[in-house]
């Protein structure tokens, strides 16, 4: 049974912004196009009460950067802060990082203001904070129609408490509209009751439902911040282990851990041969009639080119980022 969806306002923005994507396909091109490869393997929390910060952020090497009215703002500071992103974002210059405004919850005194100014500004995607229920994305979107955003503007969705992982998967499909999920691993930890770990074992269920749920629905997913900015080993492991799962990046708290996330988020020289080697067996080998063939030793069939392919689009992303 496929997936359906309320035939809202909010919904039909979204539509619109897939449908304008696909106008820009080549003329007589007829197959649908997949969503090109965005990397976001360095994803920085900027709080927006720092303008020194807000300032910094324009030559930092990171893959997105998240501009923060929620948690890393005071309250008496919410309303300055928005306005100093505002005026940071409109100016310009953090091209080619991907922009993302994390707003405040709907249901609090500043959400509404945050998803006014979301709306105006050139950004990729607005942050939920605290998602618990598909409704609450959809009663965003409808927010954001009202208040004339753009429908190529996506929406993130942070997962960060039980409630939140147990409904990953109704969020994820809430909308098209969803562009990401992201881990509050810190908040997560908290409400679980959980004790510090290096393996993070205690989040490892998790983790595994909400790349679960974002995957089967085809939305990127960041990993959590690491807290602890004296355990550089401690972070690269955090990296590795988050890779190794299948996430896409990692959302970071300092500019000193974009360097090793950029690096371990992305496909080795190593990763990017073997992946030409592969693609070039499975066409031999499917040349002469096989649908599956020998490669250095394991079985390789379609779904292992369509991992190879997906290898070298990262690759090639991340290089025409940094030439960028």
């Amino acid at each position: 049974m496929g997936l359906t969806f309320p035939a809202s306002a909010g919904y039909q923005r979204c539509l619109r912004g897939l449908y304008r994507v696909q106008a820009a396909k080549p003329e007589g091109e007829t197959a649908p196009m997949p969503a090109p490869i965005r990397p976001r393997r360095s994803v920085l929390f900027m709080p927006g009460s720092n303008p020194r910060a807000l300032e910094k952020a324009r030559a930092l090497p990171a893959d997105a950067l998240i501009f923060d009215l929620e948690d890393a703002v005071a309250p008496e500071a919410k309303e300055t802060a928005r306005a100093a992103i505002a005026a940071a974002v409109t100016a310009g210059g953090y091209a080619p990082r991907e922009l993302v405004l994390r707003v405040n919850p709907i249901d609090t005194v500043w959400g509404h203001a945050d998803l006014a100014t979301a709306a105006t500004l050139p950004i990729g995607a607005v942050l939920l904070p605290k998602v618990e229920n598909a409704e609450r994305v959809r009663l965003t979107l409808e927010l954001l129609d009202a208040l004339g955003a753009p429908p190529e503007l996506a929406v993130w969705c942070m997962i960060e408490t039980p409630l939140g992982v147990l409904a990953a998967a109704d969020i994820a499909a809430a909308s098209p509209c969803i562009g990401a999920l992201v881990l509050g691993t810190s908040d997560l930890a908290n409400d679980l009751h959980a004790r510090p770990a290096r393996d993070r074992l205690p989040l490892l269920t998790a983790l595994g439902l909400v790349l679960l749920a974002a995957r089967a629905h085809g939305r990127a997913v960041l990993d959590g911040v690491h807290l602890d900015l004296a355990d550089a080993e401690g972070f690269a492991a955090a990296c590795r282990q988050g890779r190794e799962l299948g996430f896409d990046g990692k959302t970071l708290i300092h500019p000193d851990q974009i360097a090793p996330a950029n690096a371990i988020f992305a496909p080795s020289v190593e990763e990017v041969a073997r992946a030409s080697r592969l693609i070039a067996a499975y066409a031999a080998a499917n040349a002469s009639g096989k649908g599956a063939a020998r490669f250095e030793g394991r079985l390789i069939e379609a779904l292992h080119v369509d991992e190879a392919q997906r290898t070298l689009a990262l690759a090639d992303a991340i290089a025409a980022r940094e030439a960028s």
